[in-house]
């Protein structure tokens, strides 16, 4: 499922115009992105729970040449589902 069927589907299902159901759907995305920015962390009883963690500087390797590479400090974004999501997947 793409965005645009996304939308589609919360406009059928809420009985909302497509235009009305692109902006909750920006809204939802924006209202996470600016909540992790700020380091905090997005639960959704049931759903999941995005936060963000902190990945630690580490040397890899250049798949190329072998020659060994320093991999800087990162946060990422990362999501963890809920047991009702879960469960909707068995």
């Amino acid at each position: 499922m793409n965005k645009a069927e996304l939308i589609e589907h919360i406009a059928n299902t809420a009985e909302l115009n497509k235009a009305q159901a692109a902006r909750a759907l920006d809204a939802m995305i924006d209202a996470v992105r600016r909540t992790l920015k700020k380091g905090d962390s997005v639960s959704l009883i049931g759903f999941g729970t995005f936060a963000v963690t902190k990945r630690a500087a580490r040397t890899g390797r250049n798949p190329r040449t072998g020659a060994a590479i320093k991999i800087k400090a990162a946060k990422i974004p990362k999501f963890r589902p809920g047991k009702g999501l879960k469960d909707a997947i068995k």
